[in-house]
């Protein structure tokens, strides 16, 4: 009897292998779920910009779409 409770321990459902092996498990994606959260923040924040004006909207589409508006002129610096 003891021989299989020692067998379950070390070995079985619920050893502690096993148990460390969860808790890497469940380390790994709450590294990830923080990650994530941080993610949905910015994005909300993007999304709230957005909603408030047409500053945010302008700056995006200056930034991602190369807009230029007329009368405005366009230089481009190398380094």
């Amino acid at each position: 009897m003891i021989a299989l409770l020692q067998y379950r321990l070390w070995y079985g459902d619920g050893s502690f292998k096993q148990t460390e092996k969860y808790q890497q498990q469940l380390d790994q994606l709450q590294f990830q779920f923080a990650i994530k959260q941080q993610r949905n923040k910015a994005l909300e924040a993007e999304v709230r910009d957005l909603r408030k004006g047409k500053e945010a909207i302008e700056e995006t589409a200056r930034h991602d779409l190369g807009l230029i508006k007329q009368d405005e002129t366009f230089f481009q610096v190398i380094q």
